[in-house]
């Protein structure tokens, strides 16, 4: 069972590797988020942003992907849903005053939970990536290397598992580089409205995306 050969899981892994480092709504929340409270609130967002995955990647192994990826209907509520809660989340940060830049006391006025719960939704909410994973992992699937189902299940963990190596070292040096700008509202308010605008366009565009 899980008998594949090195060109295989050359192949896969470096397909992970480039997918893990593209930019989307889940890149963009993970940085503005620690850009915003610094490395606990990035590793709120980026575990977050795994579990979306991980539910993503239960669907696809049990074909519920294939709802979206059929019925015109699911995918546009969930799309709608996922275009409508980017764009109040960017809403939010457009009305900051940068004063949660100011202090480092500030950033724990959001918790660690809450921020895990958005980053959830932001992974959930985006029916690409559930039709994304319908059409790539597929193309891994190998006969006679075991059921299907438990094929496209080992290959959608492991790309969050190649996550785990590429994403903390971001949120780390994005930590980093924040605790040494702290203090300064200005930088603070430029931040909150350059996050704020990203995640508007990513709604926009999630919204007027099609199958």
């Amino acid at each position: 069972m899980f008998d594949y050969s090195l060109v295989h899981w050359t192949a896969f892994l470096s397909a992970a590797v480039l997918l893990n480092l593209s930019p989307g709504p889940d890149m963009a929340f993970i940085l503005g988020q620690t850009a915003r409270g610094g490395t606990r609130s990035g590793f709120a967002a980026m575990f977050g942003i795994w579990t979306g995955a991980f539910g993503h990647v239960v669907m696809a192994a049990t074909g519920l992907s294939v709802i979206l990826a059929t019925s015109a209907i699911a995918f546009s509520f969930v799309k709608w849903a996922g275009a409508a809660y980017l764009i109040w989340l960017g809403i939010n940060a457009l009305r900051s005053d940068g004063a949660s830049f100011m202090a480092e006391d500030a950033r724990r006025d959001t918790s660690f939970l809450s921020i895990y719960r958005q980053g959830t939704l932001v992974g959930l909410l985006n029916p690409k990536v559930a039709i994304f994973f319908l059409a790539f992992l597929p193309q891994f699937v190998v006969e006679g290397a075991g059921p299907v189902p438990a094929q496209l299940f080992l290959h959608g963990f492991l790309i969050i598992a190649v996550a785990g190596l590429v994403e903390p070292p971001l949120v780390l040096a994005g930590g980093k580089l924040v605790s040494r700008l702290r203090g300064n509202q200005r930088i603070g308010l430029w931040m909150e409205r350059t996050l704020g605008t990203v995640l508007v366009t990513l709604g926009i565009g999630l919204a007027l995306e099609n199958r």
